[in-house]
């Protein structure tokens, strides 16, 4: 399979807003991600967006990383919790990801995030790993730990859960999710 080349976005990001749902219907979690962290998926806008990327998948697995940059900081000079936070959510809620089969979608409906110490640029690259904890047919539980990619210090660790629900007939995750989407 060829790599991904990127076609204008909205806002001419060069980034796709979301993934064609018939690849939903047609791939299992797991499939998508190792499409995605192969480069013959484009990943979600956001992940460009906050600079960071999925690294390893296997299931119930995930690993993205990134780079903390002055950018992100807040007015007291660490960085914002919120990108602490978007790095975890996406690696928990991938976590779930990879174990659901085709044809069905999971969705963020709660998440709990604990930081253990301030996180600046000079931390150097960090990684968050998520984990499934439990994988039910209508609700799913993981778990995420954020730590140096060098030292293995932890920044922060957290908790999700995902409500598991089925593609809609009509089409694409859009359809169908409610919540914010860890995908």
């Amino acid at each position: 399979m060829k790599r991904f080349e990127p076609k204008p976005g909205a806002g001419g990001s060069g980034v796709s807003a979301v993934l064609d749902p018939t690849l939903f219907a047609r791939h299992s979690g797991l499939e998508l991600l190792q499409l995605l962290r192969d480069g013959r998926l484009p990943g979600a806008p956001i992940a460009s967006t906050l600079g960071f990327e999925l690294v390893a998948v296997e299931r119930g697995r995930v690993v993205f990383e990134g780079r903390p940059a002055p950018t992100l900081y807040n007015l007291q000079g660490t960085v914002h919790g919120g990108w602490i936070a978007t790095l975890l959510d996406s690696a928990m809620g991938c976590a779930v990801l990879s174990l659901l089969p085709a044809g069905t979608l999971c969705t963020t409906t709660e998440l709990s995030i604990r930081y253990v110490r301030p996180l600046r640029a000079e931390n150097g690259r960090v990684r968050a790993e998520g984990s499934i904890v439990h994988l039910g047919r209508r609700l799913a539980t993981a778990e995420g730990r954020l730590f140096g990619a060098a030292d293995g210090r932890l920044y922060a660790h957290g908790a999700t859960s995902c409500l598991v629900l089925p593609l809609p007939p009509e089409g694409g995750p859009q359809a169908g999710a409610g919540a914010a989407s860890s995908t």
